[in-house]
């Protein structure tokens, strides 16, 4: 690493504020914060919300800042007017370099108001955490990449290589639609880059609220959604027949319950707890290194697969998510299926699982078909010796000796897309939670106050340093 470079990254300036624990709400905090309310407060669900009016939104904040019109992309498909992009360029001094290209979603997963404590839609600020859908999954980055591309406009930087933001719809629901897919197959040109940041992996908090780690993601299991149908003739309730769809259903499905696919170490899984032993104390310490031995500790591995974070990344999983029967409540059911979710590890495809899923159930009348068609996979992207550099160095200097671990996703993000397309994506936020705690995707979805403004603090001093390279 060249010496100018280091001097490079000491010497970013951000006009962000201080870490939270010491920042008051400067008036560029507080115009961020803004924005991150906004965006919280517009329904983006599927079912009732309006992706859209969330683009607009945000478009309006950029066109505010200074951006021409020309840079500003409005993308919304044919037929589904509630499922907008948005697409915005900054462009950089270099017109030879490829720019870096921000992503995150927009959209957020179903929220019933009815159910949670306070309304999913309006964003509350108490007990030093922000809560509502989508504070967590992905309106924080989100805002963060808005709030950069705002500022950086108007301060009047021009980077040495370009900058883009996609802001995107449908991740959460890509059966039905999703927004970087479809950018990538029908207006690639408007966000080709070089590589792109994306969500996927953040900084780790313990259960006393302590961090632990600052995650990259080095790789993500395979999203895929089995379809399990059974038909027969049906008939009058008062006349029930062994052969009943439901049970049999039912049957199938606390099978592949019982089943546990074999668990697998890439060498992803293994950089991973083999910087985490170091990290860890005790029991779980030696545990972690007892897993790397060739066979694994059995009793150690029991007991690391005990917590469930730690046994997804493990394993390919498959779980029932949903469920339809049956056609009258006095009539015997003349169908029944069912949504078998699976995260596949990386080195099996969908097909392998389809056929796996089969002999588990062990049942003909049952078929297994894909939900939607399977996606098209590829190897992660690496994790460059100058891009880990960048990483640790600002984890440093934020975090002072606060390690920096790659991780495996359990999830999927839209990194399944742009990667394999030829756009190396990489998560990363520097946000610090605890996935059991955030409860994204679940009731009362949370983010700490502190950590969305150190992550603002610190994805800013990443954006920057990167398009200085």
């Amino acid at each position: 690493m060249s010496l100018s470079r280091s001097m490079g990254v000491a010497l970013i300036a951000v006009g962000t504020a201080a870490h939270a624990e010491t920042a008051a709400l400067t008036a560029d905090v507080a115009a961020f914060r803004a924005i991150y309310e906004e965006l919280v407060e517009i329904d983006t669900t599927l079912s009732a919300g309006d992706c859209t009016r969330a683009a607009h939104a945000m478009a309006a904040h950029l066109r505010a800042a200074g951006f021409a019109e020309t840079d500003i992309h409005l993308v919304v498909p044919e037929g589904m007017p509630t499922q907008g992009n948005l697409v915005a360029r900054l462009t950089g001094a270099d017109a030879s370099l490829k720019p870096l290209l921000l992503l995150a979603h927009i959209d957020v997963v179903e929220a019933k108001a009815e159910d949670w404590e306070r309304d999913p839609f309006t964003l509350v600020e108490e007990n030093g955490y922000f809560y509502g859908r989508g504070t967590s999954d992905d309106k924080s980055m989100a805002a963060i990449f808005v709030d950069a591309m705002v500022r950086f406009k108007r301060d009047g930087w021009v980077p040495k290589r370009g900058i883009k933001l996609a802001l995107t719809c449908g991740e959460e629901t890509p059966n039905h639609f999703d927004g970087a897919k479809y950018l990538v197959e029908n207006h690639r040109d408007l966000i080709d880059a070089e590589f792109a940041i994306n969500e996927g992996a953040g900084g780790r908090l313990d259960e006393a609220g302590n961090r632990i780690y600052n995650g990259v993601l080095a790789g993500e299991k395979v999203y895929q959604d089995f379809r399990l149908e059974i038909t027969n003739p049906g008939g009058h309730s008062s006349r029930p027949l062994k052969d009943n769809a439901i049970y049999r259903l039912a049957a199938a499905l606390g099978r592949i319950e019982a089943h546990e696919f074999p668990v697998e170490l890439n060498d992803t899984t293994r950089a991973f707890f083999a910087k985490m032993s170091s990290i860890e104390k005790g029991q779980l310490a030696d545990d972690m290194k007892a897993i790397l031995e060739t066979p694994p500790d059995p009793e150690a591995l029991a007991r690391v697969l005990e917590d469930p974070s730690r046994n997804s990344i493990l394993r390919t999983t498959c779980v029932a998510t949903q469920l339809d029967a049956g056609h009258a409540p006095n009539a015997l059911p003349q169908r029944a299926v069912a949504n078998v979710n699976c995260r596949i590890l990386p080195a099996h495809s969908q097909e392998e699982i389809r056929g796996a899923l089969e002999t588990v159930v062990a049942d003909p009348g049952i078929a297994v078909t894909f939900a939607a068609p399977p996606e098209r996979v590829s190897p992660p992207p690496p994790l460059t010796e100058d891009f880990m550099w960048d990483v640790e160095r600002i984890t440093e200097e934020m975090w002072p000796g606060m390690p920096v671990v790659p991780t495996l996703a359990a999830g999927a993000t839209d990194a399944r897309f742009l990667t394999p397309a030829g756009i190396p994506t990489y998560g990363v936020s520097g946000l610090f939670g605890d996935p059991a705690t955030t409860r994204a995707h679940g009731l009362n979805e949370q983010m700490r106050v502190q950590s969305l403004y150190e992550g603002r603090e610190f994805l800013t001093r990443l954006i920057r340093v990167l398009v200085e390279n």
